[in-house]
């Protein structure tokens, strides 16, 4: 640790020393009107062409000769602004942006940057939320999952699903963090709908190769969102409801540009319309809600503070009462909850600290009680993961040349990978031991933004992790690179290469119908997984903040993956003769490595009535294990050879908006059974033969990788109405999801009829589905 401290101080005193013709301005790029900050906001100073980039609470620093500039400042969403400054002294000043009213800016964008040559680091995306809004989407319910997965070099998962797979690497392998949270389960709804209300987001940024030294945990991206800060200015509020969910959101100023609050909530009401139309006695559902909390203040010009959370639930529930003394209650329950505290301190016009407090849990929950003449039967399963973080940031803006970040994280984790409860009359109390895993992990990166010319730039970093659990211990360094060059003010090529280490596996059963995820530490049984990734790109602005074209190659290495061996599941409990549950997922996983490469083509039209993008991706994921699959390669579920995508926007009039899209992508491997056995088995309870395991059977399948679902492919299309006045605005949405019903498969089976001729059947999900929805601003 104290050589990893040596070296940064030795990075910010190499830098050299400047003469007194040289002053830096500094300050925030923010919303106009709601006086928010802007990350990400792109800074051009036009005689020098050199761009800048406000941080992630969009404060900037930049220092130069003494003389005369004209600073072009843009954020995707908002209106270019141009601002003539004489620098002749230490300056300080906000860049207040007016948003986009009309639909006339960038829809997703490359980079915050206006020329998408420009930037060093490569492989990043961001998402206007505004756009989010635009794009249709299942029951109307807009979906920040769902305008990802149209992108080039993500994959797809299954029909309805929300889970998304990033060059090869699989759901658990993306770091989802909302204002520095990490989100370990994104999904609602079994994974049909993310957990990310729009309404209370202020910025999208998903990373998915050249990663900078700070960002690291997992292997395959970094989603990074921002919620709003809460309108500083005037009380502003928004409603809205569709066929699934009703939503609001109020924000405002507590004390009028001094601090503000935003408070966000949205629920489903399915279980509400139908429980008068269930039978006396009967109480069956399912519903989930999002609530998201955030206040911040400005103690002074150098300090402000944010306290923000979320918290949400998933719950799928059937009660029935058949008489006295008779009936069943069936619970399954999961959800998230985040809180962050941060701190803001300007420590000098070029030194930016950031002071993180952090707490994440996510937590299920299975249950089921039955209640007879002579007691009552229960069963409880409990997962969970816990997370206390507390993290130091400092952006330290040395020149022109040079802008350097580092910082150090500690992170502790609490793992209760299961926690199996039986309550029976019959027998007494039977409980398993239930799995606690304490564990520490600890980071320190350091990177710098080096602009050697005008037509090379690099971004150097460097990342040490440490691990701790169970008895293990782990320690590894992660360089990072990122190389861009200009071959003129148009065109760059570019390079990248960082390698990644991932100490949390997420365990995905494979032996059951309905999916259950784990997750679970690295151990001494179960080593760190880790990627190496090397990416290739080129980049052309055709057409001056219009049309661009961009091409990323890319090669994959994965080592420690790990999956369930042959036909196991985390709910293959052994219970020997005493009846005492007793579960070890370590025995039932192995570990293997993977390979992954892909080319990615990515079009796309920024301005005019007509706008839109078209992606392309062409790719392939290898996984080899030596317990599965015979020791043999195979192609895993997110394989998808091709994967296609075509988004346009038009603006048809300043009230009418029409937006459509198309999807096609490869069928993905499918594992499907040849014949099923079966045999009756003792359960170990009072000599009692297991009814589950006489109805399911044993499956044999054959080689993994052998089968492929049909090719996936649908059309959705939206149109929306405005209408303003003075100070509020209505928007009534009409969207027909998969317009031309095609039947894509959700998952396949086989059936034996009573000649004994097994059949491959497919389930499909969605044909054709309208929707409408209305949403209120004021």
């Amino acid at each position: 640790m104290k050589k990893n401290l040596l070296f940064i101080i030795f990075l910010i005193t190499a830098i050299p020393v400047f003469s007194q013709t040289n002053f830096t301005i500094s300050g925030f790029v923010r919303e106009l009107k709601s006086e928010e900050t802007l990350p990400g906001a792109n800074i051009i100073v036009e005689k020098l062409n050199k761009q800048f980039q406000s941080n992630n609470y969009g404060f900037y620093s930049i220092t130069l000769s003494k003389g005369e500039y004209n600073f072009r400042v843009s954020v995707a969403g908002y209106k270019l602004i141009d601002t003539l400054i004489n620098l002749n002294k230490n300056s300080s000043l906000d860049f207040k942006l007016n948003s986009q009213n009309q639909l006339n800016e960038v829809i997703v964008t490359s980079t915050s940057k206006q020329n998408i040559a420009e930037q060093i680091v490569m492989s990043t995306i961001e998402i206007p939320i505004e756009q989010i809004k635009e794009i249709p989407a299942i029951l109307g319910e807009k979906d920040v999952f769902k305008v990802i997965k149209l992108l080039p070099g993500i994959q797809k998962g299954t029909e309805g699903s929300s889970g998304f797979y990033v060059r090869g690497g699989s759901p658990d392998q993306n770091l989802i963090i909302l204002d520095d949270a990490v989100v370990y389960n994104a999904n609602h709804l079994f994974g049909f709908f993310s957990l990310f209300n729009g309404d209370a987001l202020k910025s999208v940024e998903l990373i998915k190769g050249g990663f900078p030294a700070r960002y690291g945990e997992r292997l395959s991206s970094v989603l990074n969102l921002n919620m709003k800060d809460g309108n500083k200015k005037e009380f502003h509020g928004e409603a809205g409801f569709g066929l699934l969910s009703a939503r609001m959101t109020l924000e405002g100023p507590i004390k009028k540009d001094k601090s503000s609050f935003l408070i966000s909530g949205r629920r489903t009401y399915a279980d509400i319309l139908v429980q008068p139309f269930l039978e006396k006695g009967q109480s069956t559902g399912y519903y989930f809600y999002d609530l998201n909390t955030k206040f911040q203040a400005d103690i002074n010009d150098r300090n402000r503070i944010f306290i923000s959370g979320y918290f949400g639930n998933d719950k799928l529930y059937a009660n029935y009462r058949y008489e006295k003394n008779d009936s069943e209650k069936a619970n399954f329950k999961w959800g998230n909850a985040t809180s962050t505290f941060r701190w803001n301190n300007i420590l000098s016009k070029k030194l930016f600290t950031n002071t993180t407090l952090i707490f994440s849990r996510y937590r299920l929950q299975n249950s089921y009680e039955e209640e007879y003449p002579d007691g009552i039967y229960s069963s409880t399963y409990n997962s969970s993961i816990r997370d206390f973080s507390l993290k130091y940031d400092v952006d330290y803006f040395a020149n022109s040349n040079h802008t350097l970040k580092f910082g150090i994280k500690s992170t502790a984790h609490r793992f209760i990978p299961n926690a199996f409860i039986v309550k029976d009359p019959d027998i007494a109390l039977r409980q398993n031991e239930v799995q606690k895993y304490d564990s520490y992990e600890g980071n320190i990166y350091v990177e710098d933004e080096w602009r050697l010319s005008n037509k090379i730039g690099m971004n150097l970093g460097l990342r040490a992790s440490n691990f701790n659990a169970d008895g293990a211990n782990y320690t590894y360094a992660e360089p990072r690179f990122s190389a861009r060059y200009l071959i003129n003010s148009t065109t760059a090529i570019k390079a990248s290469y960082a390698l990644m280490h991932q100490f949390l596996h997420l365990l995905s059963s494979t032996g059951v119908g309905f999916p259950t995820d784990l997750w679970v530490p690295s151990t001494k049984r179960t080593a760190p997984e880790l990627a190496n990734q090397i990416a290739l790109g080129f980049s052309k602005e055709i057409t001056e903040k219009s049309l661009q074209f961009s091409v990323e190659a890319y090669y994959k290495t994965l080592g420690n993956i790990l999956s369930y061996k042959e036909g196991a599941s985390f709910f293959d409990i052994n219970i020997p003769d005493d009846a005492t549950p007793k579960i070890n997922y370590e025995d039932n996983i192995t570990a293997g490595n993977g390979t992954s490469k892909g080319i990615e083509f990515f079009l796309q039209k920024k301005t005019g009535k007509l706008n839109g993008w078209i992606g392309y991706t062409l790719s392939e994921t290898v996984h080899q294990f030596a317990e599965i699959n015979n020791g043999e390669p195979f192609n895993p579920r997110q394989d998808r050879r091709h994967d296609f995508s075509i988004v346009a926007l038009y603006q048809y009039s300043p009230k009418i908006k029409l937006n459509a899209s198309f999807v096609f992508s490869s069928g993905n491997p499918v594992n499907i059974p040849r014949s099923t056995f079966f045999a009756s088995t003792n359960n170990g309870l009072n000599g009692q033969t297991s009814g589950y395991r006489n109805a399911y059977g044993v499956s044999d399948y054959n080689k993994r990788g052998s089968f492929r679902a049909e090719n996936y492919h649908r059309a959705d299309l939206g149109i929306q109405f405005y209408k303003k006045k003075k100070r509020t605005e209505r928007t009534f949405e009409i969207g027909i999801y998969n317009v031309y019903s095609r039947l894509n498969p959700f998952f396949y089976d086989i059936d034996t009829d009573n000649n004994g001729k097994t059949k491959l059947y497919k389930v499909a999900l969605f044909p054709i589905v309208p929707s409408v929805s209305w949403s209120y601003k004021f």
